[in-house]
């Protein structure tokens, strides 16, 4: 499921509500602001020695890119209700973008940042300038999970994010971390890194939010232009169109890969049954729509990536509107195929 985010009107009625109805709550500690690792080792130390004899108790991470929106939002709740303390990191990685990528334009909205952070009771804001040197000697390898889907499209772009993302665990020590569906592919390999290396922290998935009209919430949604916006709800209507098909192809369905109509992009496709119905459908949906340049629409395991017949499954679409590139995803449960037993 995605989360889904109310209406203008519904917010400000829900606003108007809070202020009437909600009991003055204690003053939270001011957010307290690390821009480098000695300052960060100094705030979470004070943070530890707030919390008194009996211990810190449970401490979050949200791994940020800066440019805040409600899904990071989302992220930041779904940590502040688990954990005692909370940590988010601002930092935009140049080792996973790419040549020709839009690292020098990638939204940096810090001030406003901030403010979110301190509306959602974060502890700490650790936002470095610099955490790695731009080449690195010693790097992560994504290996097999990040040479698809995404990777075959952006090389590098999982083994340098898997680099910070492992050096941030180690700087902030929490004992949760916190990483939105969207990402499908990152939390995979992040999930994957955290077992092989065995780094002893939780990592929790949290759904997608999105915009009334189904539009999945990204940073990157600000460089669309309004014909674009509308052009983008394609992705997300491919995607529902997938999840319903999956919902009524019987377990014997008959299409093929003839029937896909080049359906997938990076491999050769594969499917048959409720799979090949589920792609199909959401291929319909894209080839009827303007403005939208797909590079690839895959249902793939959730565990691994890998292929997938029966059983739970996520449909995943990538696709470029005007100059913006988008991802998007959707869970679903595939009925078992009886052609294939």
């Amino acid at each position: 499921m995605s989360t889904v985010l109310p209406s203008a009107p519904e917010r400000a009625d829900a606003a108007r509500s809070a202020l009437r109805i909600a009991p003055s709550a204690p003053a939270r500690p001011a957010v307290a602001f690390a821009r480098d690792r000695d300052e960060l080792r100094a705030a979470l130390d004070a943070l530890d020695r707030r919390a008194g004899p009996t211990g810190r108790g449970t401490r979050a991470v949200v791994m940020t890119m800066g440019a805040l929106h409600e899904g990071h939002a989302s992220l930041l709740r779904a940590a502040r209700e688990r954990a005692d303390q909370v940590v988010a990191t601002i930092y935009v990685n140049p080792l996973q973008f790419g040549a020709g990528e839009d690292l020098d334009r990638y939204p940096r909205t810090l001030d406003a940042d901030l403010s979110i952070c301190a509306r959602e009771g974060v502890d700490v804001v650790f936002a470095p300038a610099i955490i790695h040197d731009p080449k690195p000697l010693v790097r992560l390898s994504a290996g097999p999970l990040g040479e698809v889907l995404e990777g075959a499209s952006r090389p590098g772009h999982f083994d340098g994010m898997l680099t910070v993302v492992a050096t941030l665990l180690h700087l902030t020590r929490p004992d949760l971390a916190f990483f939105g569906r969207k990402d499908a592919q990152q939390l995979v390999c992040i999930r994957r890194m955290v077992a092989d290396l065995a780094f002893g922290v939780t990592v929790v998935g949290v759904e997608t939010v999105r915009e009334p009209d189904g539009l999945a919430l990204s940073s990157r949604n600000v460089y669309l232009t309004p014909e674009q916006r509308g052009q983008a709800l394609a992705l997300s209507r491919a995607l529902r169109a997938g999840a319903a098909a999956a919902d009524t192809a019987p377990a014997d369905a008959d299409l093929t890969d003839a029937d896909l109509t080049d359906a997938t992009v990076a491999d050769p496709p594969t499917a048959s049954g409720p799979a090949a119905a589920v792609l199909a459908a959401a291929r319909t949906v894209l080839d009827q729509a303007d403005g939208v340049d797909v590079d690839y629409l895959e249902l793939v395991s959730p565990d691994d990536l890998g292929p997938v017949t029966a059983g739970p499954a996520l449909l995943l679409v990538a696709a470029r509107v005007g100059s913006t590139r988008l991802i998007d995803n959707i869970s679903l449960t595939l009925p078992a195929d009886r052609q294939g037993a």
